[in-house]
Order: structure tokens, then C-alpha cells, then sequence
């Protein structure tokens, strides 16, 4: 069965088993996406997804007080009935013995968290998005350069495993050498990681295989880093034209999301590694609203004009 252990999800985010006597080494979670039942303490059950984990907060036990103790119990039937995964009450709040008691006789666990229901529930989220989620391997170089998620791309033996060594000593952080796992969060969002296998490894040809947080220190890898550009390396053409503004912006697309990329093409005597570290660090300063081409073009119209009044 897909998806991932129930008591797994429990473990790491830190969740109390309310009923022990309900099993949860067999229950799996297969969705990637959770629930509050606002609408289901009402009693609306159309378009319920009952393969969620559900949340309840201090705005469903606030409902909850509101109703007589018979229709409390209705609604918990018709909830547990439709075999959810598992109910977690957050803030602290705690079901009472009647409510147990449907519980274990439906075999649903419940769970107690103290964190705030917006915190726990963005946790899980984010936990079951990244355990879940649409995933993707592919043959490249992660890097985290200057806090900017770099994957690097390019035919095999292009020099992305020497890019990234140089970019290591520079003082930035390896995250995937070789075969890169990308993992689908968000429409907006793709995470990058290292198998188990080769965490921290890179293959060096010539050389052989070198472990980069034995070399260079913890500080030189991560394990995980969000995808923010795609740098493909290729040979130089010089019967192709290259963009020499950044006037023409390419996307890349994995798992439908769109991520921004740009083409380097190699010869001797170009510093990849520098390369690849302005074109973190230019990306670093558009997402804070400064372009250096608009910049440019502000100055070439400032001297015409000036041209033109003189």
C-alpha cells in the first residue's frame, strides 16, 4: 500500500496517541493534503474528503459545545464512519469519554497536540506534501549558492561536479551530486535532494568519488534545498547566438511547476563557478525588485535625452 505509516506521521510531528487501544502501525496516510471538518460538524458531508488527516481547533470545539450531547455523537458517527485516517485535536483541547468511544469502536486514533491548529497544521502539511508529493529524479548538480537553489544540468562530463566542488570552496553549500530527487511541495515550490546513497558524495573523474562533508565540513553540505534556478551547461557554439542582456527569460519545467533557467555555454578558460555565483547572487537582487538591465536601460535613455537637449 502506498503512502506513508500513520505512526510515522505521529512520531515526527510530535503527535499523542489519545486511544492506544486502536492500532495505528497498519493505518497509512496516502494524501498529501489535510482537513479542518468546520462544514462536517455542521453535518455537510458532500465532497468530503475522508483520506485526510483532520484537524480540530478552538473554532470546531467551539461548534462542538454549541450542540446537545445526541447530536454531537451523530455527528462523530457520520465522521468516523467514513474511515478518516485520524482526528487531531490541537491547543491542548482534549475529546470527551463518549467521543473516545465512538473512536475505538470506528478504529479511528486520535491525537493531542498543544501547538497552536494553524502551526501543527502547516507542519503535517508541509510534512505530508514533501513524504507525498509528486516526485522526480534527474541527472544533475544541487547547490545552495548564497541561499539561492541552484540546479545545475548539462550533458555528462560538461564539468557540473567541478563546478560545484569550486563553488564549495567558495563557501557554498553542496546538496545533490549526480542524481538529484526533486519533490513537488506547491504549485510554486520544488525541493531538491540527495538520495540516501550518495548524500554528501561527488564523482570526480579522474579522481573518483570524495566526501564533501569529511573534506570540507558540516557547514559545506544540506540535505535539502528549494529549487529557485536551472543552469544547463553546453558546449560553445560560435554559430549560435547568445543572449547577452538576460532579455530573454527561459523556463524549465518539473512536475508542472515552471522554474526559471539560462544556458552557460562552456569553453576553456571560463570560470564556471563564477559564473553560476552572479547568476545566484543577480537572482538574489531581481526577487528584491533590482534588474541591472533595466538599470541599463535607464542610463542609455537618461544620455540620450541629455544628448538631446545639449
Amino acid at each position: 500500500m502506498e503512502g506513508i505509516s500513520l505512526s510515522q506521521v505521529a512520531m515526527d510531528m510530535n503527535l499523542r496517541h489519545l486511544n492506544p487501544e486502536v492500532d495505528i502501525e497498519g493505518v497509512r496516510v496516502t494524501h498529501w493534503d489535510v482537513n479542518r471538518p468546520a462544514l462536517q460538524m455542521a453535518g455537510f458531508f458532500e465532497h468530503f474528503d475522508a483520506d485526510r488527516m483532520q484537524f480540530i481547533g478552538n473554532v470546531e470545539m467551539a461548534y462542538l459545545r454549541t450542540l446537545t450531547r445526541e447530536r454531537k455523537n451523530e455527528v462523530f458517527r457520520m465522521l468516523f464512519s467514513r474511515n478518516v485516517p485520524c482526528l487531531v485535536y490541537c491547543r491542548d483541547h482534549l475529546p470527551d469519554e463518549e467521543v473516545i468511544g465512538l473512536a475505538d469502536e470506528y478504529e479511528v486514533p486520535l491525537f493531542a497536540s498543544h501547538c497552536f491548529t494553524s502551526d501543527v497544521y502547516a507542519r503535517v502539511l508541509r510534512y505530508l506534501q514533501e513524504k507525498l508529493g509528486p516526485t522526480q529524479t534527474i541527472h544533475g548538480v544541487l547547490m545552495d549558492v548564497a541561499g539561492v537553489g541552484i540546479l545545475i544540468t548539462g550533458e555528462s562530463g560538461i564539468g557540473k561536479s567541478e563546478a560545484a566542488l569550486e563553488l564549495i570552496k567558495r563557501g557554498h553549500r553542496l546538496v545533490a551530486d549526480d542524481a538529484v530527487e526533486l519533490h513537488r511541495v506547491n504549485d510554486a515550490e520544488i525541493v531538491g535532494r540527495a538520495p540516501a546513497v550518495t548524500k554528501h558524495f561527488i564523482e570526480l573523474r579522474g579522481i573518483g568519488i570524495i566526501d564533501v562533508k569529511a573534506l570540507f565540513g558540516a557547514e559545506s553540505v544540506k540535505d535539502e534545498q528549494k529549487v529557485d534556478m536551472v543552469i544547463v551547461l553546453e558546449d560553445w557554439n560560435k554559430d549560435k547566438t547568445y543572449d547577452r542582456l538576460g532579455s530573454q527569460e527561459e523556463y524549465v519545467k518539473y512536475l508542472g511547476n515552471k522554474i526559471l533557467s539560462c544556458r552557460i555555454p562552456i569553453r576553456p578558460g571560463r570560470n564556471v563557478a563564477i559564473i553560476v555565483e552572479a547568476a545566484a547572487v543577480n537572482f538574489r537582487q531581481k526577487e528584491m525588485g533590482y534588474d541591472a538591465k533595466e538599470e541599463l536601460y535607464k542610463r542609455v535613455q537618461n544620455n540620450m535625452l541629455k544628448g538631446i537637449e545639449s
